[in-house]
């Protein structure tokens, strides 16, 4: 491949990864209007790897047409927040059982030392406790060695992340008792137990969600 177009290709990468963290972390909030032009200069691009993002980030459906055409990003509702979590039911406690075989010591043990770090902490910062739930969360998807699967859990958690940090959902130290749990399963290598775990995690942060309306 020319290195010109490899060159544009990484670029066109880099930009896509920049706007996604922005939306995942509501920088870019949901109904903004999004300017190309802006954007591009904003992050120092120029406009065809801000086209290619852009059009990644429609196709995924993080970005969507109102009714004049605008780009804007997508409001996540809790329809579309209680469905993404319904799909993670069906398919993430699954790939917790399928990681039990697969996923590494080294990488349970790097889990275990976020987690403790967090547990430590009296006061955490919310994106240290992001970067563990989406290591953890991930990591299981990844380990479970269907690609499929794997997708899937990703695409759906976007969902569900974009809610719950759009509307400040997250408590200081959310879900910690349950990713531990879910920890100990994997090292000890139970699917049973990884399988359960999973599934009591994801339908508490359905319950908690239900409860703040």
């Amino acid at each position: 491949m020319d290195a010109s177009v490899t060159a544009d290709r990484s670029l066109a990468d880099e930009t896509y990864r920049s706007l996604l963290d922005e939306i995942l972390s509501a920088q870019l909030a949901g109904g903004a209007v999004v300017q190309e032009r802006r954007l591009a200069v904003r992050l120092g691009v120029s406009r065809s790897p801000m086209r290619d993002a852009l059009g990644r980030l429609e196709g995924q459906g993080l970005l969507v047409r109102n009714a004049k055409g605008v780009l804007t990003v997508k409001v996540i509702t809790l329809a579309d927040y209680l469905n993404s979590i319904a799909m993670r039911l069906l398919v993430e406690p699954s790939a917790a059982a399928q990681a039990c075989s697969t996923i590494s010591t080294e990488t349970i043990d790097a889990l275990y030392g976020m987690a403790n770090a967090i547990e430590a902490d009296p006061d955490p910062y919310p994106a240290v406790i992001w970067a563990f739930d989406d290591a953890l969360h991930n990591g299981i998807a990844a380990a479970s060695g269907n690609p499929f699967m794997a997708d899937t859990i990703v695409q759906m958690r976007r969902y569900t992340t974009i809610f719950e940090r759009q509307r400040k959902l997250a408590q200081r130290k959310p879900g910690l008792a349950d990713h531990q749990g879910i920890l100990r399963a994997l090292s000890e290598r139970d699917a049973d137990a990884a399988r359960a775990a999973m599934a009591l995690h994801l339908e508490r942060v359905r319950q908690n969600v239900l409860a703040t309306y």
